[in-house]
């Protein structure tokens, strides 16, 4: 949904304007796709939570003790995929960080598209997750 779209709340309005602006291309109205919803809405999310998510997921790894801070760079990659693959709660806390931030009409289309959204949302989120990996280790031997 645009900023200046009829209809946006307050609220929508708000949402919309924290998010970071990436180049995109618009589709025309009503012909939105789970690609569109995942450029227009899924990145710009994550990349606003982005370290919400690796804080996140640092604790996750600490509550868990893997020993990701010991791994090399391949290993952290895969112990983070996985842990990501099998943690049901760290699913699902992945996908609430970014879906408490949707505007209205896009909590709509989401409803409808969920499964292919959350899967979709889960991806983009391991991909930028085991990019940070070393940063992840970092978070977790600092606290």
């Amino acid at each position: 949904m645009l900023p200046d779209s009829p209809g946006l709340t307050r609220t929508d309005a708000a949402l919309l304007a924290l998010r970071p602006q990436l180049p995109q291309v618009l589709p025309a109205s009503g012909d939105a796709t789970a690609a569109d919803f995942l450029h227009h809405t899924l990145r710009p999310l994550l990349k606003l939570q982005n370290d919400v998510l690796l804080v996140t997921v640092a604790d996750f790894v600490r509550d868990h003790h893997i020993a990701l801070a010991a791994a090399s760079g391949a290993e952290q990659a895969r112990l983070l995929a996985e842990l990501l693959t099998r943690n049901t709660k760290l699913r699902y806390t992945v996908i609430g960080l970014v879906c408490g931030l949707f505007t209205a009409a896009e909590l709509s289309y989401y409803r409808h598209n969920r499964s292919e959204l959350n899967r979709r949302l889960l991806e983009l989120a391991t991909r930028r997750i085991q990019d940070q990996a070393a940063a992840v280790a970092t978070l977790i031997t600092a606290e």
